[in-house]
C-alpha cells in the first residue's frame, strides 16, 4: 500500500496541453524526390560479404547535386547489403525494399571515432571519442527514412562481446544518429541488433518515428529503441520495440556539460508503443537530463513482461529539470516495477561535476494505468540533503 501512495502522491492536473495531432503528421509525401538512384548502379552488391561502404558514399555524394533541385531518392533493392558506417545529405530519401537488408560491418575500422558530444564532454561508456552510428548525419535538412519494412541490422552481438570484456577503446556507436537536423522522419523499418542505442535525434528539431520495429536480445547491453537527446518537436507513434534496455529515453546532457550546453528536450509526443524489456523501462526520462525535460506527452502504451514501465533518472550534480510530463491509458502485464522515480543514478562524466546541482523534479501527471502480475506499483528513491529535518 505505501508503494501505490508513492505513486499517486505524484498524480495531479497539469496546466498546459499538448495539440498531439498538430505535430504527429504523415511526411510521405516527401517518398516521391524527382531524381532516383539505386545503390547497385555504384557498384553496390547484395551477397551480404562485399563491403559496400564506398558505393553508399558515393551514391550520396552524387545526390548531393540535386538537393537544391527538389531533393533524391537513394534505393536499396533487395539483398543483404554489408557497408560500414556513411553520412546522409539534405534532401534525401533513403529508401529501402521490403527483402533489402543494410548490414554494419563488424570490423570497428569501418566505424570511424568521432569527438564527444559537447553536452556529454566524453563517450557515455568510456573516456575520449566515441564510433560513429551506422548511419549518420548532421545539419540536415529534410531526410527520409523509409521503405516497405526494410531492414536496418547493426549485428551488435561483436560489439556487445568487446564491451562485456571491456577491450573497447571508445564509447560504443549507435545504429542511426542524427546530429542538429531538422525534418527528419524514419517510418515503415525494422531496425535490428544495434551495438549501442538505436535510433539517436541529438539537439533535432521536429522529428518523426512512426511505424518503427526496432529489435534487440533482452540481454543485450544497452540497446536503447529511440532516444531524442536535447531535441524539440518529437512525434514517435506506432512502434514495436524489445530491446536489452529502455524502449524510449529522453535525454539532454550530462552534468557539467548538459547545464552549460543548456539545450532541453521539449515537445515529445510518444503514442501507441508496445513493447517489453527485461533490464530497462519502457519510457525512461534521464538520467542524462541536466539540460532540462519538459512537455512531454505520452498515451496509449502496453508494456508485457519488463523490467519497468515508467522512470524518471536523475542523479546528485545533474541538475536540470524535469517538469509538465503528462502519461496516461498505460496497460501493463508482467512487470516488476510499474513507475519509478529514482535519483540515485551516480555515473558521472568526471568528477568536475557540482554535486549540490539537483535536479527538480514537478507536475508529474501519470492516469489511468492498469496492470496485471506487477510486483511493485511504485517506488521512490529521492536524493538526501543535508540539513533538512528527517520528519518532512
Amino acid at each position: 500500500m505505501v508503494d501505490v501512495l508513492l505513486v499517486l502522491a505524484f498524480c495531479g492536473h497539469i496546466a498546459w496541453t499538448v495539440k498531439a495531432s498538430s505535430q504527429c503528421k504523415q511526411a510521405l509525401s516527401r517518398e516521391i524526390r524527382p531524381h532516383s538512384v539505386a545503390i547497385t548502379e555504384f557498384g553496390a552488391v547484395g551477397d551480404g560479404v562485399t563491403l559496400n561502404t564506398k558505393a553508399f558514399q558515393n551514391a550520396i555524394f552524387y545526390l548531393n547535386s540535386f538537393s537544391d533541385k527538389g531533393g533524391a531518392k537513394l534505393f536499396v533493392p533487395a539483398g543483404r547489403w554489408l557497408t560500414g558506417s556513411f553520412d546522409l545529405i539534405s534532401h534525401l530519401t533513403l529508401w529501402l525494399d521490403k527483402d533489402a537488408v543494410i548490414l554494419g560491418s563488424d570490423n570497428p575500422d569501418d566505424w570511424p571515432v568521432v569527438d564527444p558530444l559537447p553536452s556529454y564532454g566524453r563517450g557515455v561508456e568510456l573516456p575520449g571519442g566515441r564510433h560513429r552510428s551506422l548511419i549518420y548525419g548532421r545539419n540536415l535538412t529534410d531526410v527520409l527514412h523509409a521503405g516497405d519494412n526494410g531492414t536496418i541490422d547493426g549485428q551488435g552481438s561483436v560489439w556487445w562481446n568487446w564491451f562485456k570484456r571491456k577491450t573497447l577503446d571508445y564509447t560504443r556507436p549507435h545504429l542511426v544518429e542524427l546530429i542538429n537536423s531538422t525534418g527528419v522522419v524514419i517510418s515503415n523499418l525494422t531496425f535490428l541488433n544495434s551495438p549501442f542505442w538505436t535510433i539517436h535525434p541529438v539537439y533535432c528539431s521536429h522529428v518523426i518515428v512512426q511505424n518503427a520495429t526496432i529489435l534487440a536480445p533482452l540481454d543485450s547491453p544497452n540497446t536503447d529503441g529511440i532516444n531524442p537527446d536535447s531535441s524539440n518537436g518529437v512525434c514517435i507513434e506506432d512502434c514495436y520495440i524489445s530491446t536489452g534496455d529502455d524502449l524510449i529515453a529522453i535525454k539532454s546532457g550530462w552534468d557539467e556539460y548538459g547545464i552549460s550546453f543548456a539545450r532541453p528536450s521539449t515537445n515529445i509526443i510518444i503514442r501507441r508503443l508496445i513493447g517489453h524489456n527485461r533490464n530497462g523501462s519502457g519510457i525512461a526520462i534521464g538520467s542524462e537530463m541536466s539540460g532540462g525535460v519538459s512537455e512531454v506527452y505520452a498515451e496509449n502504451l502496453y508494456f508485457f513482461d519488463s523490467s519497468t514501465a515508467i522512470t524518471i533518472k536523475t542523479a546528485r550534480g545533474r541538475g536540470g529539470y524535469v517538469r509538465n510530463i503528462y502519461i496516461l491509458n498505460v496497460t501493463l502485464v508482467g512487470v516488476d516495477t510499474a513507475i519509478r522515480f529514482d535519483s540515485t543514478f551516480s555515473p558521472h562524466p568526471d568528477d568536475f561535476y557540482d554535486p549540490n546541482a539537483l535536479p527538480v523534479i514537478e507536475r508529474i501527471t501519470i492516469k489511468d494505468v492498469i496492470g496485471n502480475n506487477i510486483k511493485v506499483a511504485g517506488l521512490l528513491k529521492g536524493i538526501l540533503c543535508h540539513g533538512f529535518p528527517r520528519n518532512l
